[in-house]
């Protein structure tokens, strides 16, 4: 077994775990769930979920990680319960299944960028969407997107992913900022910032059972939960370092990110006139509307190359944490070279990804499987285990390093076995609801 790396700064591991949260669930998902699910009320639900829900799950997540300084399977062994290894091994399932299509999406991003570039979008944003969406194409564009991925991993954490995100992280949140500033000059500004910032409250309580579950999944999904990745990257954390504050941290930021997002997208979208509805949803909220904003506004070529090119650090940035989970197991268990562990690992997602490379609709599938059913029961099963098996341990972890803090730990504690636990159980239900139980369910519909 070779020797376990670990970060070599405080701020990398701070970073690493931003860039991680901070990716396509902030610029790609976060503005078409918005779209799709009430506008101001979805983003109620979605910070409601953040603060109660995902940064107490976090810490459990962090937890783990440290407590052990191993991989996330391996983790739950090493805390004495060995059967809950498969909790971990639930986690590290889940976080292969959503990358093996967010590569596809990220293959999308380069094309988008090259696009910018040339202005190829510009005349048929829809028809330039559907080229490069699917088909061979699309298949081309995801192996090259995998391939950087994949380049970064292996060169390991402190050589490939930390210094990739020292410089990726600070990039995004400057960009964006740089956006939002100039989308303040378009013409539906206006509009744009009331339907992503003016909620309705009739339209909150009429919709909640079908906002809450991806409220609360894009919740776990922008924090990177139930994915394993915060339990892996915490494992290569120093003892005596705060996690409440680093988590704070990384919650704050990508949270930030997520708002800059809606303050871009939402503006461009109403100053072309698009209808921000229903049908604004799936990949149209950032690859069609915004792209055709791009085509129409002073400067847009110069615009839709630096939102893109966020774009694109962004999902890189979350792809390199979800490929790392799995090799980080494998070194961990097996005496094999780490750019042997992600080449392989990268073989099996390039397989794993063509359906929805293919098609956009096994895409959509993918995705909703993973927001309604994957991420929950992972995240349920890890809040389970840290509230009520470990328990007092796991206060006990989480409060070295956080000196004047007070009774942080006991209230932590007590709101993952209740407050977390039961909003799990509810979004869950929801979702299942959702995918199975309704006419024209989700799961039914790519067949």
């Amino acid at each position: 077994m070779s020797e376990r790396e670990t970060w070599a700064t405080r701020v990398g591991f701070i970073l690493a775990a931003i860039g991680s949260a901070v990716g396509l669930g902030n610029l790609w998902q976060f503005p078409f769930k918005t779209a799709t699910n009430g506008g101001a009320a979805f983003v109620v639900f979605y910070l409601a979920a953040v603060v109660l829900v995902g940064f107490p799950a976090m810490l459990a997540e962090f937890v783990v990680g440290r407590r052990t300084n191993v991989n996330a399977v391996d983790a739950f062994g090493e805390l004495g319960h060995r059967q809950w290894r498969v909790v971990g091994g639930l986690a590290v399932f889940t976080g292969f299944w959503i990358l093996s299509y967010y590569n596809v999406v990220g293959g999308w991003v380069i094309r988008y960028v090259v696009g910018s570039v040339t202005g190829a979008y510009f005349a048929d944003p829809g028809g330039y969407f559907g080229a490069v969406s699917s088909g061979p194409g699309a298949v081309l564009a995801q192996a090259v997107f995998l391939a950087i991925v994949v380049g970064i991993v292996a060169l390991g954490i402190e050589d490939g992913i930390e210094k990739a995100t020292k410089v990726m992280v600070p990039s995004i949140v400057v960009l964006m900022v740089a956006l939002a500033a100039w989308v303040t000059t378009l013409p539906g500004a206006a509009k744009g910032y009331a339907f992503f910032l003016s909620p309705n409250v009739d339209t909150m309580v009429a919709n909640a059972g079908s906002i809450i579950p991806f409220a609360v999944g894009q919740a776990f999904f922008t924090l990177s939960l139930g994915m394993a990745i915060m339990i892996t990257y915490s494992s290569y954390v120093g003892s005596d370092d705060n996690l409440v504050f680093d988590g704070g941290t990384v919650v704050v930021t990508n949270t930030l990110v997520g708002v800059l997002a809606g303050l871009v997208v939402f503006p461009i979208l109403l100053t072309i006139g698009a209808e921000v509805t229903s049908e604004t949803g799936g990949a149209g909220a950032l690859f069609v509307a915004t792209a055709a904003g791009f085509g129409s506004v002073p400067f847009g070529r110069v615009f839709g190359v630096v939102f893109f090119g966020v774009v694109l650090i962004a999902a890189l940035s979350s792809a390199i944490s979800l490929l790392e989970v799995t090799v980080s197991y494998a070194n961990d268990n097996f005496g094999i070279p780490r750019p042997y562990l992600a080449t392989a690992a990268g073989v099996g997602l390039f397989v794993l990804g063509l359906p929805s490379a293919w098609d956009t609709a096994w895409l959509t599938w993918f995705d909703r499987f993973a927001y309604q059913v994957f991420l929950p029961v992972s995240v349920l099963a890890l809040v389970v285990f840290v509230g009520w098996v470990v328990g007092h341990d796991a206060v006990d972890e989480l409060t070295r390093g956080t000196e004047g803090l007070g009774p942080v730990g006991p209230v932590w504690l007590w709101t993952l076995r209740l407050v977390v636990v039961v909003a799990i159980l509810g979004t869950l239900g929801l979702g299942i609801n959702e995918m199975f139980l309704v006419e024209n369910a989700d799961f039914f519909q790519p067949f």
